[in-house]
């Protein structure tokens, strides 16, 4: 572990009865990786990133999220964290997509008052991610692929390091799939971390810098290029499902 590393995970058990959902994991991130993370549906993809943020205190092992023990870990601003379904956290909410994003600057704000120029860093943050003509859209009016924008603007509203995102182009259209994995490209390019669990291995090879395979155990950790060459997918996948894609890192 280095003064880089943001997340720390060192032999990690978990299980939500006796039968361990990761067993044994361990892995490191460091500052500027673009980390994907993937595996068969039931692998523990999913428990891993909430063992990462330290919303499940592990079995056996331990975790560490930017030098502090994730389950500790209080300067939650640093991380910002994209859900599979955002929809279920504003069904019903009258609130726009601006009052979203500056959301994000409230840790920031001096005896809890939002100033000018947290507006202007929530604004920023829209225009970065491509919806700001949004911003006065109810958040529970827009798709999925544009709430999933939103949240990642919070997030650099916020000034996150450290971008987490659980599978965030499920029931997106491929168009708005494509558009999104561009603008984590752009992000990473601008130096913020990402680790993405996500259920599309082409596109995880194609734009991470550094696949994981997980099921359960740990079967692969390394760069896009050997993860194709080699026969991990096959046998974390449990088939001969082979991958074949254009790797552009």
């Amino acid at each position: 572990m280095t003064d880089d590393t943001l997340v720390a995970v060192d032999d990690v058990t978990f299980g939500y009865t006796a039968q361990p959902v990761v067993e044994d994991v361990s892995f490191d991130v460091e500052a500027g990786e673009y980390v994907g993370i993937v595996g068969p549906n039931g692998s523990g993809k999913s428990t891993l990133l909430k063992l990462v943020l330290g919303l499940l205190e592990p079995d056996a092992g331990s975790v560490e999220l930017l030098g502090a023990p994730a389950r500790a870990f209080e300067n939650r601003e640093r991380v910002g964290y994209v859900a599979q379904d955002v929809t279920q956290d504003t069904k019903g909410m009258p609130i726009t997509v601006a009052e979203v994003v500056l959301m994000g600057r409230y840790p920031h704000a001096g005896f809890g008052r939002i100033t000018g120029a947290d507006r202007e860093r929530a604004r920023e943050a829209l225009r970065t991610v491509g919806i700001d003509h949004l911003a006065d859209r109810q958040i529970s009016k827009l798709s999925g692929g544009q709430r999933q924008r939103a949240y990642i603007a919070r997030a650099l509203a916020a000034e996150a390091e450290l971008l987490v995102l659980d599978e965030p182009t499920v029931g997106v259209d491929a168009e708005s799939v494509e558009a999104f994995f561009e603008l984590l490209d752009s992000l990473n390019g601008e130096d913020i971390t990402v680790l993405l669990v996500e259920h599309d291995i082409g596109a995880v090879v194609e734009h991470a810098s550094r696949v994981v395979c997980l099921n359960r155990e740990l079967y692969f950790d390394g760069p896009p290029e050997a993860f194709l060459d080699g026969d991990a997918l096959e046998r974390a996948y449990g088939t001969r499902l082979r991958l074949t894609a254009e790797v552009s890192r």
